[in-house]
């Protein structure tokens, strides 16, 4: 019954929770998730009403579709747990129109949605709240909890070391309800479990936006719309980036003057020298090695295919995969085809492979330029290395800038 109430109230939540099986486990005090089913304890859930079961399966289903179960990493499990739920109840009472009654548990009372800065979790990552834990304000936060975070503990209505006041926007104390996270792990199945979760994602969006194309009846939550926006929107300007490198680096190209059929057109497209206008000969490589995260290999491949789309599908080449070897790259002459491509590895990183690859089999057609797409953590070769063949290194962060080359950087958003 619960799931049929949350599809009517709250569809997105509903038809995400429609995937889950359920369980009972004794040895819990709450309720937990391991990302293929939602566990209730025998007790704690006799003691739930109504709005407040709905409240702990939506509390569940989110930690799963915001990917928190495969995100924790070596961060402290209490802290990243604490933030974590604070993120979780904080969108939960943004989808109810900030209705506390819809977050709180008579046993724990309200429970807790806003960071450690007083301003609602919804706004943030888990990483954020996190960082912000870690931080000055973290520390009177977690003094203000007691326990650091313990169940049940009451957040002070004051603060008595002078910093921010962590009492809720009515004023009253909050109580601290934390579910089990136990559960979560980091086993090999996971990345099946992340892309099995994020094709289930995509197909409750696709439902939503039929019932509601503009969003106007609120059906979509605003942490499904980020992600949603994350997924479809690449992060480079690809326009900027190939009229820079392409231009200035491959010959057989021109972007200036532009095509004057596009003078209307907010696309700056190339005008191509010999009048084909497909950009072709372009080698992707994507770095799939040990310290590339899921979130990291999910924004590359929205990188070129953000690329792709950019000239409206007028762009061929090769994707490919490296780590410590180089994965086969595989020729793309479509975006359907592009889709076909199956990322691999998760070894160490070596740049020198993708060059040595080019070198000997790809002598008879070789990449016009090459585009890598890392977070730059490994040795990099010498430019002879290249033979010649331009390249652009796309960099995850701002910390490491290739010593040659022409270099572009994304920024990886985590919810």
């Amino acid at each position: 019954m619960s799931r049929m109430r949350i599809l009517l109230n709250n569809g997105f939540y509903g038809l995400l929770l429609m995937h889950m099986q359920f369980a009972l486990d004794e040895t819990m005090e709450t309720a937990a998730t391991d990302g293929k089913k939602i566990y209730f304890s025998p007790a704690f859930l006799e003691e739930l009403d109504d709005q407040e079961l709905d409240f702990i399966m939506m509390h569940e289903i989110l930690h799963i579709v915001l990917q928190h179960c495969l995100r924790k990493g070596g961060r402290d499990n209490e802290l990243f747990n604490i933030a974590c739920d604070i993120v979780v109840n904080s969108n939960i009472l943004l989808s109810n129109d900030m209705d506390k009654n819809s977050i709180t548990l008579k046993k724990y009372g309200e429970s807790m949605h806003l960071a450690p800065d007083g301003r609602e979790g919804y706004e943030y990552t888990a990483e954020q709240v996190y960082k912000m834990l870690e931080g000055k304000s973290g520390t009177a936060f977690l003094a203000a909890l007691g326990k650091n975070g313990s169940k049940g503990k009451k957040l002070k209505t004051t603060d008595d070391s002078g910093g921010k006041s962590y009492k809720n926007a009515a004023g009253a104390e909050v109580t601290v309800f934390c579910d089990d996270h136990t559960k979560w792990g980091s086993e090999e199945s996971d990345s099946m479990l992340k892309d099995l979760w994020v094709k289930r994602f995509k197909d409750a969006c696709a439902a939503i936006e039929l019932r509601d194309p503009s969003n106007k009846r609120g059906l979509m939550p605003l942490f499904a719309k980020r992600i949603l926006k994350d997924i479809r929107s690449p992060q480079t300007d690809w326009r900027t980036v190939l009229n820079d490198f392409v231009q200035e680096e491959i010959t057989d190209y021109s972007f200036d003057p532009p095509d004057r059929r596009f003078d209307d057109s907010p696309f700056f497209m190339p005008e191509l020298n010999d009048k084909d206008f497909t950009v072709k000969d372009i080698l992707f490589m994507i770095d799939t090695s040990g310290s590339v995260s899921d979130e990291m290999a999910s924004a590359a491949y929205s990188e070129v295919k953000g690329a792709i789309d950019c000239f409206n599908g007028k762009l061929c080449g090769w994707l490919g995969f490296f780590d410590a070897a180089v994965i086969e790259p595989q020729p793309f002459a479509n975006i359907d085809e592009f889709r076909m491509i199956k990322a691999a590895g998760g070894g160490g990183t070596d740049f020198s492979v993708i060059f040595r690859y080019v070198n000997t089999c790809m002598r008879d057609r070789p990449p016009a330029c090459i585009i890598i797409i890392t977070d730059g953590y490994a040795p990099f070769p010498p430019e002879k290395a290249a033979a010649g063949i331009p390249v652009l290194w796309i960099v995850y962060n701002d910390k490491v800038t290739p010593p040659w080359g022409k270099t572009a950087r994304i920024e990886v958003s985590r919810k």
